[in-house]
């Protein structure tokens, strides 16, 4: 694996985290009772962006390193997933 390979491993996979993790334990304005004029009631009440990307990426390093074990190791190739055969010379 190259160093772009894993930037870019890691990059995707924090995404990924954070899309999954955003919708847990949100309490919105409407949930509250408390919507500020302007806003939905579908907004987030008290959103901390900077725990959430603490604990997201905590865990994208956890995930990270076992995919990252996974391909160093050869335990899944490409011929283990190349069913249409189309990345062989």
């Amino acid at each position: 694996m190259s160093i772009t390979s894993i930037v870019v491993l890691f990059v995707v996979t924090w995404f990924m985290v954070m899309l999954v993790t955003l919708p847990i334990n949100r309490r919105t304005q409407g949930d509250e009772g408390d919507v500020m004029p302007g806003t939905q009631a579908g907004a987030p009440a008290n959103f901390d962006l900077k725990r959430t990307a603490k604990i997201v990426t905590l865990v994208t390093i956890v995930i990270w390193a076992i995919l990252c074990g996974i391909i160093i190791s050869g335990v899944v190739t490409i011929d283990d997933i190349d069913i249409g055969r189309r990345m062989r010379g």
